[in-house]
């Protein structure tokens, strides 16, 4: 076998865990900042029971939720791969250290 191959082969697997790394590091959140980012989520997720008019549809609470699952939930509203109106609006403006900080003060939360 030659080497070269051998190489390029052993790059692109090592490449392909660059992503999941910085994920990692993009993951840790401040909490401080946060709370300061999640004003309007009070609006529709911390209300016991809340529908919104049309479609119907039930919102649920988040608070106490791991920080990996909304994490994970506003990274793919923010890239559409996760469908809702009103929170891919809200997810757009969102950095990755955003998220990171909002998962960070949601998750800390109690349910």
């Amino acid at each position: 076998m030659r080497p070269m191959p051998i190489a390029a082969c052993l790059a692109l697997a090592l490449a392909s865990f660059a992503p999941a790394a910085i994920a990692q590091q993009a993951a840790a959140g401040n909490a401080e900042s946060g709370r300061m980012l999640t004003y309007t989520c009070v609006g529709c997720h911390g209300i016991e029971g809340y529908k919104n008019a049309y479609p119907h549809y039930h919102v649920p609470r988040i608070g106490g939720q791991s920080s990996e699952y909304l994490v994970n939930a506003l990274t793919e509203y923010r890239d559409g791969t996760r469908k809702h109106p009103t929170m891919q609006v809200q997810a757009q403006s969102f950095s990755e250290q955003d998220i990171a900080d909002i998962a960070a003060f949601i998750s800390g939360l109690t349910p």
